[in-house]
């Protein structure tokens, strides 16, 4: 294990698996995340989402979760609505118990099958008893599309800051496992908490790098 300062305010490329079991122990104060969502999504440019064609990383990488996370804290992670038993299963088993439910209406739809698909979805987990917000979220949040251009399943900043704001204090240490372009740990510095990003594909990692190189502290 190593200090948790050597983490922290970095965007870290590798499996975030590997990565987390040397945080150590109930480290973090919030973790928000955006993993695959184990479908083997391919946007329309090409783009892919790297281990979203297996789920044998779900397990594993929210028992980290749960491990690093302090006591009476919160996770929130998105998921896909296909495998929502997977990712309820894997959540349950890391010691997850789930006690709300977000929805994010879009103004669009991402695609169409059986229905057009006009929404994203995220649970809120919790780790023990932890306080209830004073000023508790509604369970459906509109969605501000901001363009994809940095990741193929980029999440607005508006969306991930009203979370963040509900579930976390300044100079908290937020955590994303699964980070992306860094949108969570750009939300989380503009609003003053700290951050550890965490990025598998060399692409992404190098956009989040970036992209947190220039933004300014709040």
């Amino acid at each position: 294990m190593q200090p948790i300062n050597t983490f922290v305010n970095r965007v870290i490329h590798g499996d975030c698996i590997d990565v987390m079991a040397a945080l150590p122990s109930e480290s973090i104060d919030f973790i928000l995340t955006d993993p695959p969502y184990i479908v083997g999504y391919r946007s329309r440019d090409g783009r892919t989402i790297a281990s979203d064609n297996r789920a044998s990383w779900l397990k594993p990488a929210f028992a980290e979760a749960y491990r690093v996370l302090k006591p009476n804290r919160y996770c929130v992670s998105f998921y896909g609505w296909h495998k929502v038993e997977r990712f309820m299963y894997a959540w349950k088993d890391a010691g997850f118990r789930p006690v709300g439910h977000f929805v994010f209406v879009k103004e669009y739809a991402s695609s169409a099958g059986y229905t057009r698909y006009c929404h994203e979805n995220a649970y809120l987990l919790a780790k023990g008893r932890p306080q209830k917000p004073l000023r508790p979220l509604r369970d459906v949040l509109r969605w501000r599309y901001t363009g994809n251009t940095l990741h193929p399943t980029q999440k607005p900043l508006d969306a991930l800051s009203h979370l963040i704001c509900a579930f976390s204090t300044r100079g908290d240490i937020v955590l994303d496992p699964f980070a992306g372009s860094g949108s969570t740990a750009l939300a989380a510095r503009c609003l003053g908490r700290r951050y550890i990003a965490i990025e598998k594909a060399a692409r992404y990692h190098r956009i989040a790098k970036k992209r947190l190189a220039r933004a300014p502290w709040d």
